[in-house]
């Protein structure tokens, strides 16, 4: 009570201070950057912010928006503005852009809990999934499919490593449009074997970094195929696109259709097991594996690394720029992940970025609907407390332990006399031996389209 009288004490002296400046004919209106001092002030905070933020931004009612509490009344003040604040620490808040895609966890279990309430068994789980997944291809204008071009994979000359192969290979997609990526195979393949789908995430040097090229490398010596695959408006990608056509929504609907074509192209493969197609990405890779898996049943076991969240729903429109959180009256990352029951499943975490919920929040939904099939131990998390948003050793030893045990691989030849996964017979290449179209594009195809706008021109007449 005594903090309420205090609140309402600071208010009437404000309103005399205003009284003929501040009326409801100006809308009570002040500039942001006085209703903010306003607001240190008052409640005793710290509120950062740069020039740019605050220029030229007004707060209709400013004086109004104000309650006892601090969160309150910055959530009141900025709501308007497409604006909030993150919480550093007590007393200290950094003002943002509006982030429709990160929630905090609270409102992330609150999500959780009422998804949970939608279904309490495997029949009311299913017409649950049934209603998603048509969604999904419509939320990204896929339904119905573009046609596939009738043209033939570009595929560079094979290179001999130590105990595996790679080629660069490009799919056209679209007429003009090619999705790159290179193709890790054993050395020696005997009757059908597994595949992995290898999505890009979003570090530096895409697909040719050195631990991308040593896990699809060890995978090979494991016996396994691994795609390892640019994301749209990155890579070898960028000879068609600017960089920021990455940030584009339509990105995420091109690497969708990008991913189903390349399913296309490695099923289509006389030593591939259809019964073994896998798909494992890390950070926005990561997305678009728990996106591959949900749409897609021909992807039989899935591995989302440092990105699965029900508070995160993916920061880059490549993740989340198209509706795909909004169908079905609203969905989010873990119930998508959920969609792959009751196929294998590894999600790994870490505690320094959004997945630090991963083991207290979103795993126990998983593990509910994993549960419907009486699969419960199916979906795993290796979660590492002490580690940061990467794809290092510790992740991928995860990755290659779930699939000893899920493709059932022989690994005895990629283990040193201390049980550990050698990959210091994986070469790393430098990045032109990667490329498809040459260092200076000198092979790229004479169709190939030039700028998002062709783009957008050769996706409507394939969709319409």
């Amino acid at each position: 009570m005594k903090r309420i009288a205090l609140f309402l004490v600071a208010m009437a002296l404000s309103s005399i201070l205003l009284a003929q400046t501040q009326n409801s004919d100006s809308l009570y209106r002040q500039p942001l950057k006085t209703v903010l001092s306003e607001i240190e002030g008052r409640f005793k905070v710290k509120i950062k912010y740069s020039e740019n933020q605050v220029n030229n931004r007004w707060v209709n009612y400013a004086l109004w928006r104000f309650r006892p509490d601090v969160d309150e009344t910055l959530a009141n003040v900025l709501a308007p503005l497409d604006m909030k604040v993150n919480k550093e620490k007590e007393g200290v808040y950094k003002l943002k852009e509006y982030e429709y895609y990160r929630w905090n966890a609270a409102e992330g279990q609150a999500t959780l809990n009422h998804l949970a309430s939608l279904y309490q068994d495997k029949a009311s789980w299913e017409k649950r999934k049934a209603l998603i997944r048509p969604l999904l291809y419509q939320a990204q204008q896929l339904s119905p499919l573009p046609a596939k071009p009738l043209s033939k994979p570009i595929i560079t000359p094979k290179r001999v490593m130590d105990g595996y192969t790679v080629e660069n290979i490009a799919i056209e997609i679209l007429p003009g449009l090619y999705i790159n990526g290179s193709l890790y195979r054993p050395s020696k393949i005997r009757g059908k074997i597994p595949v992995m789908l290898s999505p890009d995430g979003h570090w530096g040097q895409q697909r040719y970094r050195a631990d991308c090229q040593l896990r699809c490398a060890t995978m090979a010596r494991m016996g396994v195929m691994a795609f390892s695959y640019d994301l749209f408006a990155w890579g070898e990608s960028l000879l068609q696109f600017k960089p920021e056509d990455h940030r584009r929504s339509l990105a995420q609907t091109i690497q969708t259709l990008g991913g189903i074509r390349i399913l296309d192209y490695v099923l289509s493969l006389k030593e591939t097991d259809p019964g073994r197609v896998g798909i494992s990405g890390g950070s926005g890779g990561g997305s678009h594996t728990v996106l591959m898996a949900a749409m897609d049943d021909r992807i039989k076991l899935s591995a989302p690394v440092v990105s699965l969240s029900s508070s995160f729903y993916g920061g880059c429109p490549c993740e989340s720029g198209m509706p795909i959180h909004l169908c079905a009256g609203g969905t989010n990352n873990v119930e998508l992940a959920a969609m792959a029951a009751p196929n294998p499943q590894l999600v790994v975490s870490d505690g320094k970025d959004w997945t630090v919920t991963v083991p207290g929040q979103d795993m126990p939904f998983l593990k509910t609907i994993y549960g419907y099939y009486g699969q419960a131990e199916r979906v795993e998390n290796v979660h590492l407390p002490e580690e940061g948003h990467d794809f290092g050793y510790s992740k991928r030893k995860a990755l290659y332990d779930f699939l000893v045990q899920n493709f059932k691989l022989d690994v005895a030849g990629v283990k040193d006399k201390d049980g550990k996964y050698d990959e210091s017979k994986c070469t790393i290449e430098k990045e032109p031996a990667m490329y498809v179209f040459g260092e200076k594009a000198e092979r790229l195809p004479a169709n190939a389209i030039k700028g998002f706008e062709q783009l957008e021109q050769v996706f409507k007449a394939a969709t319409k």
